[in-house]
């Protein structure tokens, strides 16, 4: 009876692998599955085994030692979901499904009713909530903020210029109505309490060289001018300032003062305005503006999302603006094949697996992130095609076995 038992266990091997082949070809196509393999062992009578036999060991057959999963990378494929997400390297996104923490490599993502991002079986994203545009470091389920963003007065504006060296000195004030008191002029947009675009505009006047030498750099006035005030014709204008320029062409000094106490006609918080002239020039080249930067914006809508390669999720707002919204984690186990598989995509820890180590992706030995793209399955359809054809032999061929002992036994039975 011994042959018999030793081919069954052949055929149950067999079998198990003809299972787990079949469920890797079964999952090709599923997002972020990782195909196993069938690791078999031989079996000895254990009696046996504490002896030192003369004439060799015969086997009691095989058995099935583990069902190892390979994780393997898996191809990445681009989608057209912004909130899709392909781990690219070692790493699990981590969900909150029923109450339980769970882990997957699953990266469809999706918008909740309430805002929360999930994969399609709800499982909610674990993250880094952020809050104002930073992170707070508490963990938990991201959820995005679809609310408009309230509008920023302008408190700051930064101009780069480069003003002509060559330009004709000029006598007097500013008159912002008459150009010829001035060498040149720019407008900037700047947004007052409410959001509402304003223009101001600067204006530039080469002063007359004091010094009596030609190497000492050049002096310019500079006023401005803000419409929708309560000034007069809805207009408010002053003084800024002067800029200092060396023989190199160079800003060595600046004595700007804030544009202060603008009494905005819409009924908006009055406001002041910090200019800095810093990286500004006087090359013999035609004047421009090289740089315009302000911190001030409108109310704006969410018009989209991008998330970049270390998990920061960033909202995109119909003002051009860009808040940071969040950042995805990922986690990393000393022993991955420890992990218990709970179908759905997702693992859960074991003691095996070890304690979970989570990060921000790029650190830690973790990978980074994809955003509009998905991990496809690792399972390689030509290798399981050929290994479920040499399964299917090892199953046939122990069906032999076991039929040619079934003819010893007749044999025997006849005598």
């Amino acid at each position: 009876m011994g042959a018999f038992n030793t081919a069954l266990s052949g055929l149950q091997a067999a079998n198990s692998d003809l299972q787990v082949l079949g469920n890797n070809i079964s999952n090709a196509n599923t997002v972020g599955f990782k195909s196993s393999n069938a690791e078999f062992a031989d079996a000895y009578a254990s009696a046996m085994a504490n002896t030192a036999p003369t004439d060799g060991q015969i086997g009691i057959g095989t058995t099935v030692q583990t069902i190892a999963q390979q994780f393997t990378q898996g191809n990445i494929q681009t989608t057209s979901n912004p909130l899709d997400v392909a781990i690219n390297g070692n790493g699990f996104f981590q969900f909150n499904y029923n109450g339980s923490t769970v882990y997957g490599r699953n990266g469809q993502f999706q918008l909740n009713k309430n805002g929360v991002i999930v994969d399609a079986n709800g499982g909610e994203l674990i993250g880094i909530q952020a809050q104002n545009g930073k992170l707070t470091g508490a963990s938990g389920p991201l959820t995005i903020n679809q609310n408009a963003i309230a509008p920023q007065a302008t408190s700051g504006l930064s101009l780069g210029l480069n003003l002509d060296s060559t330009n004709t000195p000029l006598s007097g004030t500013i008159n912002i109505n008459d150009p010829s008191t001035y060498n040149y002029s720019t407008t900037t947009t700047v947004y007052d309490s409410l959001g509402t675009p304003q223009l101001l505009t600067t204006y530039y006047q080469l002063q007359p060289s004091t010094s009596g030498t030609s190497n000492s750099g050049q002096t310019w006035n500079v006023d401005y001018s803000v419409t929708g005030t309560n000034g007069t014709s809805g207009i408010t204008s002053g003084s800024v300032g002067t800029l200092q320029f060396n023989s190199y062409g160079q800003e060595t000094s600046s004595t700007s003062t804030p544009i202060s106490g603008i009494s905005w006609a819409d009924g908006a918080a009055s406001t002041t305005i910090n200019v800095s002239f810093s990286g500004s020039t006087n090359y013999n080249s035609p004047n421009s503006v090289i740089t315009n930067n302000s911190n001030g914006y409108s109310a704006g809508q969410l018009s989209g999302l991008s998330i970049d390669s270390g998990g920061n999720i960033f909202g995109r707002y119909s003002n051009g603006e860009s808040h940071l919204m969040g950042q995805i984690s990922l986690t990393r186990f000393p022993d991955n094949n420890g992990l218990q598989n709970l179908g759905n995509n997702y693992w859960a820890e074991t003691y095996v697996s070890g304690q979970p180590l989570s990060g921000q992706p790029g650190s830690s030995n973790l990978g980074v992130l994809q955003a509009g793209a998905v991990e496809q399955s690792n399972v390689n359809i030509s290798k399981d095609l050929v290994n479920l054809i040499v399964a299917q032999q090892a199953y046939q061929a122990n069906a032999q076995t076991i039929k040619t002992q079934n003819t010893v036994v007749q044999t025997l039975l006849s005598l």
